[in-house]
């Protein structure tokens, strides 16, 4: 089967941004309309309503029809609150945007809508879309055809397993990479390229998600280290593979100071000036990430630069 080429930055034209509550929502959003911006693209900012009926299964034994039915009718008003609260929270950031960007303040289109609507290709827009459901499903869905996700970042440590969703969704479920925002809005992004190399096929597929990228930024690195590698092409074999795509890269080892590889590499990350991360995500299952640690955990939860992940 012959795979398509990677599409360049120039090619993207549907952004989505799933929003789920955790604070860090506002710097995604910040980031999610200055890249509508840049690429001239549709930004589908998509919230995840609680239906009242998937309360009913996790009610448990013993309670009356009458008390399902109010905690059924509270679950319902507590999404209502949400919905207005993500919407109020899009109309704050593109206010900050406009002026930001000194330039005409993006309009909302489709509130509400089941589908976000056809739009003509090199446009910057926004559509709000509010849907019931369950949040991986209706996530996972939406980012099946859509160019580039981005994911807030968990609010804490422990929500990096546990309250990562819709990451979780993008990554195993969609087919697609996803880029975790930093808490605070970039300045700058995809200026400065570190791509984590592992030799595993979760970094292959980042590399080729990260290509069009890369043939757009002033200076890439490839990160290593024989704490992080595994079977599979070295890091030198990397560079060669990007030389013959046009893209000029360096090469930085790093070394795992008491097992600690993810902090490990995001110092890298952090020396070499990246503005951006790209790397293989959960070469690991979820589950012994869950017990023994791993270099994907610590990363989403640790990251101050935007990272793209890919499986």
């Amino acid at each position: 089967m012959t795979r398509s080429a990677s599409p360049a930055t120039g090619d993207i034209a549907s952004l989505l941004l799933p929003l789920n509550g955790v604070p860090s929502e506002t710097a995604a959003l910040s980031l999610g309309l200055t890249l509508a911006r840049r690429f001239s693209a549709h930004l589908q900012v998509l919230h995840v309503a609680t239906d009242g009926r998937d309360v009913a299964p996790l009610a448990g034994e013993g309670l009356s029809g009458a008390m399902v039915e109010e905690m059924m009718t509270a679950a319902e008003r507590d999404s209502d609150r949400r919905i207005v609260s993500a919407r109020a929270l899009l109309e704050t950031a593109l206010d900050a945007d406009a002026a930001s960007a000194g330039g005409a303040r993006l309009a909302v289109r489709g509130a509400g809508a089941a589908q976000a609507p056809h739009q003509a290709p090199h446009q910057a827009g926004v559509t709000f879309r509010s849907v019931k459901g369950r949040e991986h499903e209706v996530v996972a869905h939406a980012a099946r055809l859509s160019d580039l996700i981005l994911v807030p970042h968990p609010d804490a440590v422990d929500e990096a397993l546990s309250s990562s969703e819709a990451l979780h969704a993008v990554l195993f479920d969609s087919g697609r990479p996803a880029i975790i925002a930093p808490k605070t809005a970039p300045s700058e992004i995809g200026r400065r390229i570190c791509v984590a190399w592992n030799g595993t096929a979760e970094s292959a597929s980042a590399v080729f998600s990260v290509l069009g990228w890369l043939h757009q930024a002033d200076s890439v690195q490839v990160l290593h280290s024989p704490d992080y590698q595994r079977r599979g092409p070295a890091a030198a074999d990397l560079v060669g593979y990007l030389a013959m795509h046009g893209i000029e890269a360096g090469m930085t080892s790093f070394r795992a100071e008491g097992g600690e590889v993810g902090a490990a590499l995001l110092a890298a990350a952090d020396s070499f000036g990246a503005d951006m991360l790209a790397m293989g995500a959960y070469s690991h299952s979820r589950l012994r990430q869950l017990f023994l640690g791993g270099v994907t955990r610590h990363v989403i939860a640790k990251a101050t630069l935007p990272v793209l992940m890919a499986r």
